[in-house]
């Protein structure tokens, strides 16, 4: 129903840590990159937030996405990986530091 001008939000299960938290192992990305691709050739803004890096920077999330299909891409500190700090009770999370990304199909 979205008509050129519009902007979607797109928040999928994070293929790299929520499959595990959520039960979204059905989840199919691909799919999802499909119909985004579908709403850019339509003229749809979409924002895509998803897997960014993990372990303070060291590990980026490696996803399927297709060249050219994102025009701007940004990296968001949101702190300590939420996963780890139940999965290291008690422990210190200093070299946990998890970075989503937020996909742009347009340019800023």
């Amino acid at each position: 129903m979205a008509q050129p001008g519009d902007l979607i939000y797109c928040d999928p299960p994070y293929s790299h840590s929520q499959s595990i938290l959520y039960g979204a192992q059905t989840f199919n990305l691909e799919e999802l990159l499909e119909a985004i691709d579908v709403a850019k050739y339509r003229g749809i803004r979409v924002a895509l937030s998803i897997d960014g890096n993990k372990k303070s920077g060291d590990y980026l999330c490696d996803l399927p996405i297709p060249k050219g299909l994102f025009e701007e891409e940004f990296y968001l500190s949101v702190g300590r990986s939420m996963l780890r700090r139940f999965q290291m009770e008690g422990q210190t999370l200093e070299s946990e530091l998890v970075s989503d990304r937020l996909l742009l199909n347009y340019s800023v």
